[in-house]
């Protein structure tokens, strides 16, 4: 059968079932989008600038854990989305990312908006590679599929260009996407080596990163820390991505805390820490000691990627496998080797952990409700009123380090913690687009984005889509009209004019960005809210009805000395 270039992508694409395509097109995609106006095996999604549409994809793929599918222009398209590519990069979201290129029979005059993408896109993708046969594009999207999904996973990038897309051809191979099972087994003598340190440890910690979560293996990472009593903490607020344990479970230790000197002393205490499915450590800020593990502390490591073992810091124990398999086989391990004597001390740990976390839980609510009546709200009266308004299965986004700062998980409210996103590239815009996405993934399921003020600005054209494909998502704008965590990071590090409560260029204000009068002229319907009932009243309402809305909160605008992060 004689089909074009793009339809066959498109063939194959449908036969691996992707539904949707993120895009904002221009002339070199037009194929694309004109052999789709006929097509309704899928649904375009078209965003206004680049950063919603690679968000979108991104929180799309993360949610489903299928291939997100992205559309962008060329040059000037991946440059707009490039900080959003790093995300994905960052957070290994399996993402397909197109661009068209230019007509081969133009390329040698330098075409306007022809240019080098591969080599644009090459440091933040697993793959990326330019297709100049029309034989070969059902190849390079096989290839591209398998490398995207296959773990460690990652975005993979592919330059079409025009004449490309538009050849006919009776020879073009449409066999479907196959992958590779990719759940491999551990080595047994290194399965083996690391129970027995582990059991062998008098204190034992485990640090738990996103991957476990992508890997589906929850279950079985809360297995294992209840065969060592030993308390969960997840990554820091710098690279927090998705939650690894149980917000409610008990031997939750919550997150590491920000820089390597308060990270060390929350460590100390561990004699051998479990750490699985975090790239360890990737620090945000230069601080000394810069070690952020102490010297002590023996790590067993569990990671399907060798190039993240003894990456940083030495490793007594590396074991290289699937996440959720490793985790299931470790356990059975444990609770062949463990003796009764270990059994009776993983009691008396997990009791003594317990009762701390318990401490703390209690004391973070009478923090919070101490705040309550405060004008105009604090960072933790926002929280503690979105707490009591939140449905069991909710997902949350938040692009908010400096209001959410983990409240959530630390109050223990997150009752299906597959469902929550947090930042791990940094690259602002992501958080609007991510929760449409998210939504797009789990249409039954009510989502939740928490923003900054200035964060929603770099993605706000997001709005526009969320109107248009009707995905009714409910946002809260945490409004302190200003770079807050720019101005906690000058005090961090000593700025003479920042510790003097003097800034230039950290403010959001004269004009103040009204966001209701914006929203509304995006076509979502929003509101200015200061009042912690109202407002739980108000996103509970709004969660439960499954209706687009945004909130807009305004928050108090002194900036804190530094970040309380659990």
């Amino acid at each position: 059968m004689a089909i074009s270039g793009i339809q066959a992508f498109l063939e194959i694409l449908a036969d691996f079932d992707v539904r949707y395509i993120f895009g904002n097109p221009g002339t070199s995609e037009l194929p694309l989008n004109d052999a789709l106006v006929d097509d309704d095996r899928f649904q375009y999604i078209l965003g206004l600038q680049e950063v919603p549409v690679m968000a979108m994809a991104d929180g799309f793929s993360m949610a489903s854990r299928k291939l997100g599918v992205v559309s962008l222009h060329i040059s000037c398209g991946l440059g707009n989305a490039m900080g959003m590519l790093y995300n994905a990069f960052r957070e290994g979201t399996p993402l397909l990312v197109t661009a068209g290129q230019q007509d081969r029979r133009l390329r040698f005059e330098e075409p306007i908006l022809g240019g080098d993408m591969v080599s644009v896109a090459r440091p933040w993708t697993k793959w990326s590679v330019e297709v100049n046969r029309v034989e070969d594009l059902p190849v390079a999207l096989r290839r591209a599929a398998q490398t995207a999904l296959t773990p460690p996973t990652g975005p993979v990038f592919l330059s079409i260009p025009m004449d490309v897309q538009m050849e006919i051809s009776d020879a073009l191979d449409l066999s479907p996407i196959q992958l590779p099972d990719p759940h491999v087994r551990p080595p047994k003598e290194a399965l083996r080596r690391a129970a027995e340190v582990l059991l062998a440890a008098s204190n034992p910690g485990i640090l738990a990163g996103s991957r476990v979560t992508e890997r589906n293996a929850m279950r079985e990472l809360v297995a294992v820390a209840e065969s060592l009593g030993a308390p969960v903490m997840t990554e820091s607020g710098t690279t927090h991505g998705r939650l690894a344990f149980p917000a409610d479970h008990p031997l939750n230790g919550q997150g590491l805390p920000l820089w390597s000197p308060e990270v060390r002393e929350r460590l100390k205490e561990f004699d051998v820490l479990l750490v699985v499915g975090m790239d360890l450590l990737r620090q945000y800020v230069h601080h000394e000691p810069s070690r952020a593990i102490p010297e002590h502390i023996r790590l067993v490591h569990i990671d399907e990627d060798p190039w993240q073992l003894g990456k940083n810091y030495p490793v007594e124990v590396g074991v290289i496998g699937h996440t959720k398999v490793v985790l299931d086989e470790l356990n059975d391990e444990l609770s062949k080797s463990i003796t009764t004597e270990q059994e009776a001390e993983v009691r008396e740990r997990a009791a003594k952990h317990v009762a701390i976390h318990d401490a703390a839980r209690d004391a973070l609510r009478e923090q919070i409700e101490s705040q309550r009546e405060l004008r105009p709200l604090t960072p933790l009266g926002l929280m503690g009123a979105l707490s009591r308004s939140l449905p069991d299965d909710v997902a949350v986004i938040e692009e908010a380090v400096t209001t959410t700062n983990t409240t959530f998980e630390r109050l223990g409210v997150l009752k299906n913690t597959t469902g929550y996103f947090g930042h791990r590239g940094w690259g602002l815009g992501w958080g609007l687009g991510c929760t449409l996405g998210a939504k797009l993934a789990w249409p039954d399921r009510p989502v939740l984005g928490l923003l900054g003020e200035g964060a929603a600005m770099y993605g706000i054209q997001g709005l526009w889509s969320a109107a248009r494909y009707n995905i009714p998502v409910t946002f809260v704008i945490c409004n302190n009209a200003c770079y807050q965590i720019l101005k906690i990071g000058a005090k961090g590090i000593q700025l003479p004019h920042a510790i003097e409560g003097r800034y230039e260029g950290l403010d959001i204000r004269g004009p103040e960005i009204d966001y209701v009068s914006l929203a509304k002229s995006l076509g979502v319907e929003a509101h200015r809210v200061d009042d912690p009932d109202e407002l739980s009243e108000r996103v509970g309402e709004s969660l439960r009805e499954q209706k687009l809305q945004l909130f807009d909160v305004p928050i108090a605008r002194e900036t804190p000395g530094k970040l309380n992060y659990g």
